[in-house]
């Protein structure tokens, strides 16, 4: 049997599983490197570099979905897979670099006061709690996608975008206000 047919063979209920465990595995292991993990005392010098890198990243990640959503409404399949992939790449990098910075850093505090505390944290809870809906549903995207199950790809990516596109502009809001109020 080749890869393409075991492909074919994966059924819905089974990619959800897939994307369902991968998904719990990742967001546990963020909670435990966030919030329960030590951080060490020494850093490297890169480090501070990171939530800049994150917030370009997630800035990289808006545009090519706002980009991909109006390709494939001006039936542009090859851009919008282009851009889809892209922003899926660009999110990929900031999983992989926010890893990095929170295993060194942990939980980053914010220090503003004031009015600006509750706006940030209202950012901040929905951020996460999107974020905790969204990656599952941007994963099932890309691989009904891969799969090429089109009416399942098409019926989810209703969904998704407006999500993905949310998690990646707050996440860009929350370096901001970080910056703002060091």
């Amino acid at each position: 049997m080749t890869q393409i047919e075991i492909k074919k063979e994966l059924s819905t209920t089974q990619a959800w599983t897939i994307v369902i465990t991968i998904s719990t595995i990742a967001i546990g292991f963020l909670f435990w490197l966030i919030y329960i993990k030590e951080s060490p005392q020494t850093y490297p010098q890169y480090a501070k570099i990171l939530p800049l890198t994150n917030a370009i990243l997630n800035f990289c990640s808006t545009v090519c979905i706002v980009l991909g959503v109006s390709a494939i409404k001006n039936k542009l399949q090859k851009r919008h897979m282009t851009f889809m992939i892209s922003a899926f790449a660009f999110s990929t990098a900031f999983l992989i670099t926010y890893i990095i910075y929170h295993g060194m850093f942990g939980d980053a505090p914010f220090l503003g006061q004031g009015w600006i505390r509750p706006v940030y944290f209202s950012i901040l809870i929905s951020h996460i709690v999107l974020t905790i809906i969204g990656l599952p549903l941007i994963l099932i995207t890309f691989l009904f996608a891969i799969l090429k199950k089109w009416p399942n790809h098409k019926a989810i990516a209703r969904k998704t975008f407006p999500i993905w596109l949310i998690i990646s502009i707050s996440g860009v809001l929350i370096y901001i206000l970080q910056q703002a109020f060091k």
